[in-house]
């Protein structure tokens, strides 16, 4: 049976404004994608920037989903001064409380099992222009990498896995080889959704396999490169790719129906 697959970094919900949306317009907006399975990333759980949303499961019931995991990469709530607690993750369905921030795969499919891989962060940071909470003016900050994680879901005749993989090309590489090798364990054939931080081909040349969406899409307004992909490792076939520009994230949503 055909699945339509999707992918897309939910960057908190932020709009073009920087601002991270309500719920109803979030709720919104995700009934009208029209995909079976979405791989969220950079997706909040409590946190005060987002109005407190448990944002996984928002988009679950929005897009009528059977089953749903968040995987936390970590807790607290972000501040230049203060330091997220990093997680190994594990996967939860809502009995999470505070603020934590990680990935979520989401499937209106019957799930027979979930499985959850930890990626340990790069070596270097990110340089990142944000305001300062002490006086309001624009500086720059350097971010360590967080640890990142996989998150597969065994569907009928198909696995699918979501992840968002490191900032820096040759640390995200490595995490996607890892996945790789993981995923030789998992029933065939396997899909890997998500922000996978390597532009163009990259993802298909480290795997050995196939982009079954090939088009720009970061940033979002006016993409110069794709990080996001919808990636076959072990035979699915792609058919009807699309990429689309939502009212909120950064990059756009891919989404293609893959069969055999």
């Amino acid at each position: 049976m055909p699945v339509r697959v999707g992918s897309l970094n939910l960057a908190s919900g932020r709009d073009a404004s920087g601002r991270s949306v309500e719920a109803a317009t979030l709720t919104s907006v995700v009934a009208e994608l029209g995909v079976d399975v979405l791989a969220l990333q950079e997706v909040d759980v409590d946190q005060p920037r987002s109005h407190g949303v448990h944002q996984p499961a928002v988009v679950a019931e929005a897009l009528g989903a059977a089953d749903w995991r968040f995987a936390p990469t970590l807790a607290g709530t972000p501040d230049p001064f203060a330091s997220w607690s990093r997680l190994h993750p594990v996967l939860d369905q809502g009995a999470l409380t505070g603020p934590h921030y990680g990935i979520a795969l989401v499937s209106r499919l019957p799930v027979r099992r979930w499985h959850v891989l930890h990626l340990d962060p790069g070596p270097l940071k990110l340089p990142l222009v944000a305001p300062d909470p002490r006086t309001g003016a624009r500086k720059l900050w350097w971010f360590p990498d967080e640890p990142r994680a996989a998150v597969a879901a065994e569907l009928d005749g198909l696995t699918v896995v979501g992840t968002h993989l490191s900032f820096s090309a040759p640390s995200a590489a490595r995490q996607l080889r890892r996945v790789h090798r993981w995923v030789a364990d998992l029933p065939g054939p396997v899909v890997v959704a998500g922000d996978l931080n390597l532009g163009g081909s990259l993802s298909a040349l480290v795997t050995g396999g196939r982009r079954l969406v090939a088009e720009r899409t970061w940033p979002a307004p006016d993409p110069k490169v794709q990080f996001d992909h919808v990636l076959s490792l072990h035979g699915a076939r792609g058919s009807d790719p699309e990429v689309r520009q939502l009212p909120f994230g950064d990059h756009r949503l891919v989404a293609v129906t893959v069969g055999r």
